[in-house]
């Protein structure tokens, strides 16, 4: 079967959601009514809050959450379960959970002065509830830095062979990645301190982009042969250069790094988007990898699709990620509570989109395929590359250019991240200084340093990526966070909304990812430290920071738990008072 009939089906899917589903949400689950005024309006003050064209708004909220997770998940669930499973769950998740979540925190901020959705949980559960909320949020966003950076320095080393026998060796992207790195710097000091306007800053400097792709494979940086390093060793290498850039990212200003890179990285994110669809609308490629794995080669379970389909997708379907965003800057810009709809529950409709067009790169191989072995960036980087070359562009300059495409979507999401894991121990400890900003920071990129910098094996004691290792844990994590900032939305629909049983359509999708995640968190301990019937204790990460997400996670629906029958009791004594 031609791999376009399941795209075109799922955009078809994705727009009758938008246009019943969405709608319902807006009108009668969180009731919009553009005569309120927004906090973007009523609070404006020309930098933090500011109403922003719903055009506009739209595409900076799009690029902040369509980061690297949308490619990488689906791919290494499709890798491991088959395509039609993954696809599924895509579809399903992103318009019954993903959309509800990102539109429920949007506009859950909005009726609180666009306060984050960590202060609607202190106002609407307890003190309590948002301090064990913060400290979640906080492991989430180290894991999300872990397994992003590894994955991202997995393109910096060995080589890969195309077909027609080009090569594309990783030094080539280390060189174009670092070029890429520099330009935003500059673009950012000559938009602050010149007259240069950013449509004149965007024809420059675009340009000057695809020459860094071009430049990297004249100006290879391998330091395997420079430095004799072994391929891993050169990775943890390049794992630290690549935290320390966090480091570095999350205290500068915005305008020298985050704002200029984020508007030259949206040209990457949409040109990949269309060269994919292009590819895949004119390509005529065939589905050549299995709708449905459920064994490896020797015949053994590889991995439960129950729970770990829904975490290994992660951010395809739904992502916790997307409730700081929301919640965090797009609540301070809205300019109509209408606009909630394109702009919580479509842009995570397009996520899933994005999904879909990752899995189809993988749909296209089949499951013999070098590629399926090595990092899902490959895999994605590999379907551009075959789609360019329909054009008559060379395919090894194809993948050259999905591979930055996707470094870039992963600068976006580790430049986020570290910002907000360092905005999330300074409010847990209250030190707002300069040097707690710089404490927060260190430690914020000290953990995942730790953790990148690990030897991590396998049960036949053979060394293995830290990404593989950890995605799970933060496909766990971040669904997780999902869940509960779906139950901070369901109590506060619970106490405020017209619709009696409103708090159910949030309520029912955070039970749903809560009992999923938590599932999942309970099989990486029992995998990590059992042994058949033998308890076996060990100093691997893994179990030690699962069975502290799945503490956390157990207090706070505890406290919700408690809010919603001490609400139930109130309203009970307030009737019978009547």
């Amino acid at each position: 079967m031609n791999v376009i009939f399941l795209i075109i089906g799922a955009i078809v899917v994705f727009i009758i959601a938008y246009k019943y589903y969405g709608t319902f949400l807006a009108r009668k689950i969180f009731s919009v009514d553009d005569s309120k005024v927004t906090p973007a309006v009523s609070c404006e003050d020309g930098i933090d809050y500011v109403p922003t064209n719903p055009k506009f708004l739209m595409g900076q909220h799009f690029s902040a959450i369509a980061g690297a997770g949308p490619i990488t998940g689906p791919i290494i669930a499709g890798i491991l379960f088959g395509w039609a499973p993954a696809l599924l769950w895509i579809i399903l998740g992103s318009i019954f959970i993903g959309g509800v979540h990102d539109m429920g925190s949007l506009i859950a901020s909005i009726r609180h002065k666009a306060l984050s959705i960590t202060e609607v949980v202190r106002k609407n559960i307890s003190k309590r509830a948002w301090i064990m909320f913060l400290m979640f949020v906080w492991f989430a966003l180290v894991y999300v830095i872990v397994a992003f950076t590894d994955i991202t320095s997995s393109a910096f080393i060995g080589t890969i062979t195309l077909e027609n026998g080009e090569k594309v060796g990783g030094g080539s992207i280390a060189t174009s990645s670092l070029l890429y790195l520099i330009l935003p710097l500059i673009m950012g000091l000559l938009l602050k301190f010149t007259r240069m306007s950013l449509t004149w800053a965007t024809i420059i400097f675009l340009p000057l982009v695809g020459l860094s792709i071009i430049m990297g494979p004249y100006i290879p940086c391998n330091i395997e042969s420079t430095f004799g390093l072994s391929a891993i060793s050169a990775q943890k290498v390049w794992n630290v250069f690549l935290l320390i850039y966090c480091f570095i990212a999350s205290l500068i200003p915005v305008w020298l790094l985050l704002q200029p890179r984020g508007h030259l990285g949206g040209y990457f994110l949409y040109a990949s988007l269309i060269t994919a669809a292009l590819g895949l609308m004119f390509g005529g490629f065939e589905i050549s990898y299995p709708a449905f794995i459920s064994s490896d080669a020797s015949g053994n379970q590889s991995s439960p699709m129950f729970p770990m389909l829904f975490i290994t997708v992660a951010c395809g379907a739904c992502s916790g990620f997307h409730a700081m965003v929301s919640s965090g800057t797009t609540s301070k810009q809205l300019k109509r509570e209408s606009d909630s709809k394109a702009i919580g529950y479509g842009a995570m409709l397009l996520e899933g989109l994005v999904g879909v067009v990752a899995l189809a790169c993988l749909m296209i191989i089949s499951k013999d395929n070098e590629l399926v072995n090595g990092s899902p960036n490959f895999i994605f980087a590999s379907g551009i590359g075959s789609f360019v070359e329909l054009i008559g562009i060379p395919a090894a300059f194809g993948i050259s250019f999905g591979l930055m495409a996707f470094t870039t979507f992963v600068y976006d999401t580790l430049d986020v991240c570290t910002r907000l894991a360092r905005y999330v121990l300074q409010e847990l400890t209250g030190w707002r200084d300069k040097y707690g900003k710089a404490f927060a920071a260190a430690i914020s990129i000290a953990v995942p340093i730790f953790l990148v910098s690990m030897r991590l094996t396998d049960a036949s004691g053979a060394e293995v990526p830290v990404w593989k290792v950890f995605w799970n844990i933060f496909g766990a994590s971040n669904q997780l966070l999902a869940a509960l900032a779906l139950l901070g939305i369901s109590v506060w629909l619970f106490k405020t909304a017209r619709f009696a049983w409103a708090w159910i359509i949030t309520f029912i999708p955070a039970l749903w990812m809560f009992i999923m995640s938590n599932w999942g968190l309970l099989l990486l301990i029992k995998n990590n430290w059992f042994t058949g019937q033998s308890f076996t204790p060990n100093a691997n990460p893994v179990p030690i920071i699962s069975l502290i997400l799945l503490l956390l996670s157990i207090f706070m629906a505890a406290e919700v738990a408690y809010t919603l029958m001490r609400g139930r009791i109130t309203n009970t004594i307030l009737v019978e008072g009547e």
